[in-house]
């Protein structure tokens, strides 16, 4: 492991649960970002900003820290890789009812089974991609 960074991803996991709960406390809604993005192609008025103001925030923040970030994190595909793994999640997200942050964020805070489940159907297939890398 040539990059590991334990403070900065303790404290990107705080930063996503701290959100997930203000979120969940202050709206009732669920911070799964599949579910938010798809909100935006489908809007709905009374839904439509808060679901834009939360995925600008991701963008944003992007561009906030990248300067802080190491220039190997940075790597710079293709448009088309890009594309080709955007729809590949999206599929994916689609097919297991919602994604990572969905199930393992909010989904095993609420003790659902199949967050449950999902959550380690992804932890397992990391490992094996990582084994084979």
């Amino acid at each position: 492991m040539e990059n590991f960074t334990p403070w900065s991803s303790l404290a990107g996991g705080a930063l996503l649960g701290c959100s997930a709960v203000i979120l969940l406390l202050f709206s009732g809604k669920v911070a799964g970002i599949s579910g938010i993005f798809s909100g935006l192609l489908q809007p709905h008025k009374k839904d439509f900003l808060w679901r834009l103001l939360f995925i600008g925030g991701m963008v944003i923040s992007f561009f906030i820290l990248s300067p802080t970030l190491p220039s190997s994190s940075l790597i710079t595909p293709s448009i088309v890789l890009y594309t080709i793994a955007g729809l590949l999640v999206g599929i994916g997200t689609k097919l297991g009812n919602g994604c990572t942050s969905g199930h393992g964020i909010i989904g095993i805070a609420r003790l659902s089974k199949r967050s449950i489940f999902a959550t380690c159907i992804f932890i397992s297939s990391a490992i094996i991609v990582v084994l084979f890398r």
